[in-house]
């Protein structure tokens, strides 16, 4: 690079006195005064062309060679690859990554398990006006770890007036354990705005960027503005998010379907049961 530099900056001082040396043999040899200005002028603007033009050609050649390193790197990589074995596998994790790309091209951000409860937790303490969840009814709300930081960081925005519904997904056979009871009691008292849905009541085909959701039923939504999913099917990555305004509406809409079908509960006698079985009164809030 710098031998081209030197090549370039002399090529450009030649040029200028092959200019120069045709005006002066104009001006003293054949008295052509007029003319040599001339000459003298259209030399200097050839050299201050000439030398752009190689400037453009340079940085041109530098970008062109520098893409495509970049576009055959990964086809190098692999072609030096001489263990069949190792062959298979290096074809194991480019299919992967082009998993990995498209999510990125359609403008998700894959997450590993903890990267997703952090960024639901961050995403809960920056949140202004309303949460909207829908996940699977576990006893793991009692007992991960994760889960249970996550959790709080929904109580933080609470306490700042943030509304937060959480449509838990669960069987009808289900709902009755004593964990399950105790889990819908604690957030329902903890001010979460508590719903419940049957999985044999949810809309069915339902299609969120080419995969089906009904299967997952695990993911919230942040001001209408930001989404985090967990994937139905498990892999390398947990989950993902994204806020891509076209892929938020989606969720949008998903999850109007799904509180659509949910339930409205109630408390009575230290017990989660649907509202509508329950004469009104006392809630069970504090």
């Amino acid at each position: 690079m710098g031998m081209n530099k030197k090549i370039q900056d002399l090529a450009v001082l030649i040029e200028f006195l092959v200019g120069s040396g045709l005006a002066i043999i104009f001006h003293t040899v054949l008295h052509y005064e007029q003319t040599a200005y001339e000459i003298f002028a259209i030399g200097i603007l050839l050299s201050l062309v000439t030398y752009l033009v190689r400037g453009d050609i340079v940085k041109t050649r530098k970008s062109l060679i520098e893409q495509y390193l970049q576009v055959h790197e990964i086809p190098f990589a692999l072609a030096q690859i001489a263990d069949p074995d190792c062959q298979v596998k290096a074809q194991e994790l480019l299919v992967s990554t082009r998993k990995t790309i498209t999510l990125l091209q359609q403008g998700y951000i894959p997450l590993d398990e903890m990267e997703f409860y952090l960024e639901g937790a961050r995403l809960s303490d920056q949140a202004i006006r309303q949460i909207k969840a829908v996940d699977p009814l576990t006893t793991e709300w009692l007992t991960r770890g994760a889960l249970l930081n996550f959790y709080q960081s929904n109580l933080r925005a609470i306490d700042r007036g943030v509304r937060t519904i959480r449509i838990f997904v669960t069987n009808r056979n289900d709902l009755a354990a004593p964990e399950v009871q105790k889990v819908l009691l604690g957030q329902y008292r903890d001010n979460v705005d508590v719903r419940v849905a049957f999985r044999d009541e949810l809309p069915t085909a339902i299609d969120i960027s080419g995969r089906d959701a009904t299967s997952s039923f695990n993911f919230a939504i942040y001001d209408d503005r930001a989404v985090i999913d967990v994937f139905a099917l498990t892999g390398r990555y947990y989950g993902r998010k994204t806020g891509q305004p076209a892929e938020v509406a989606k969720y949008l809409y998903l999850y109007d379907l799904i509180e659509h079908s949910s339930h409205a509960i109630a408390v009575e006698n230290d017990q989660i049961v649907m509202a509508a079985e329950v004469s009104p009164k006392d809630n069970g809030r504090p």
